[in-house]
């Protein structure tokens, strides 16, 4: 999702995403320092995609996988495991992302269709692939908001447009040689180079549907369209808690629930939150206020921890964990008290929401008291160690807290177990 500045409460721009793959595969979080690297290359682990990198690079926080044997995913062609790590760290604006994201497609080609969220303080811009030559970027208006699924989401090209729109060199001659659209009508890129089949129908439009549910509730639309607006104006200005909402939402407050009892293994659409999701993020920026919002594992039931961006220490229990349980590391107690709460929903359920939603307040006010310290706080050096500090002190209420509800969740199921028996109290 991506929001312009004129759309949130206070000024702010956001844009995050949930990433889904595997319900068991820790993430990290990651700071790297601003460095020059001598021969500095890169060579993907997923394909035969490799180039040379800028000597300069730019600091940059991420949240990459534990391993890179399965690729960085910091999040013969560039992919998504690369791009990341490829662009972010050369350069300072989202036009320049663009730019520098085109000359790579032109230069090995895209590996995937993919979608790609960039933004500075001023701007946000979304990045679509449709083949490995051809893509499309588009602003997102400052008093408007956009979401996506894994389905090409753009519509409406203006090639006249170049404030709003920059295209790949010839997809306007690609598309006329091809017959793919016809000359006297609107180039849409959505219907054009997208899907729109029964999958998308089940994975795709009904989350998006969702977002829109939420964020303008006025707009009635059905689930199962194909002609949901990419961009979107809310009914209300946006605040953080909202965008959090939206990427925790599992249809909550409708029939299509998947946490509801009734539609245990029947349900139709897929949600946002699910339990494959490894990470997710929200990326806050005012002017040099940047906060990175973290939350890892399933979003409905876990917090976003808002980090500091510039920070050079990752907190202990953040640089930890593998692919299977690990105490020391904050996606598997997070995943520990998620696995306790699921074994049954309408008994642990809201203990868990109670517990989340306590932390979040609590994360957030915390973060609101360091930055009032770290802006009084005119020396570099010591800028720094506070922002570590805050980093630190953020990740250990976190998970502190959540230790404390896996415990209670704990002593709560003791007799839950098939093996207790109810015997008389004299013996």
């Amino acid at each position: 999702m991506l929001i312009g500045k004129n759309a949130t409460t206070d000024g702010s721009i956001i844009i995050g995403r949930n990433e889904d793959d595997k319900p068991n595969c820790a993430k990290h979080l990651a700071f790297h320092e601003e460095k020059y690297i001598p021969n500095n290359h890169f060579k993907s682990n997923l394909n035969k995609f490799e180039m040379d990198l800028p000597t300069h690079r730019y600091a940059y926080s991420s949240t990459p996988n534990w391993s890179d044997k399965k690729g960085v995913y910091e999040e013969s062609g560039i992919i998504e495991e690369a791009m990341v790590t490829c662009i972010l760290p050369y350069v300072k604006t989202a036009r320049e992302a663009i730019t520098c994201f085109a000359k790579i497609i032109k230069g090995h080609t895209a590996g995937e269709s993919d979608g790609i969220l960039f933004t500075d303080p001023k701007e946000a811009w979304y990045f679509e692939i449709g083949t490995a030559h051809y893509w499309v970027a588009q602003r997102i208006p400052d008093d408007c908001y956009a979401v996506a699924a894994n389905e090409l989401a753009i519509q409406e090209i203006d090639f006249n447009d170049s404030d709003n729109f920059i295209t790949a060199p010839g997809l306007q001659k690609f598309v006329e040689e091809h017959n793919l659209w016809p000359n006297n009508r609107p180039f849409n890129w959505r219907r054009i180079f997208g899907t729109h089949n029964l999958l998308d129908l089940t994975y795709n439009t009904a989350r998006v549907w969702t977002d829109q549910r939420i964020l303008s509730p006025s707009i009635k639309q059905e689930p199962s369209s194909f002609d949901i607006l990419f961009i979107q104006k809310a009914d209300h200005p946006i605040s953080i808690t909202d965008a959090q909402r939206v990427l925790r939402d599992h249809y909550d407050g409708t029939k299509y629930d998947v946490a509801n009892p009734v539609n245990k293994d029947t349900a139709v659409y897929r949600p946002i939150s699910v339990d494959f999701t490894e990470e997710s993020h929200l990326l806050q920026l005012k002017g040099k206020d940047w906060i990175h919002w973290l939350s890892l594992g399933i979003t409905c039931q876990n917090v976003y921890v808002p980090f500091y961006p510039q920070g050079s220490v990752v907190p202990s229990f953040y640089r930890h964990g593998k692919d299977k349980y690990a105490s020391n590391s904050a996606y598997w107690i997070y995943k520990e008290a998620q696995v306790l709460a699921d074994r049954s929903w309408k008994d642990y359920g809201l203990q868990l929401y109670q517990a989340r939603n306590a932390t979040q307040q609590k994360l957030s006010q915390m973060r609101a008291e360091y930055d009032v310290k770290v802006d009084k706080e005119k020396d570099p050096a010591k800028k720094l160690d506070l922002i570590n500090k805050a980093n630190k002190d953020l990740a250990h209420t976190a998970v502190k807290d959540y230790q404390e509800l896996i415990g209670k969740l704990i002593t709560k199921q003791i007799k839950k177990s098939p093996l207790h028996f109810r015997r008389a109290p004299d013996l």
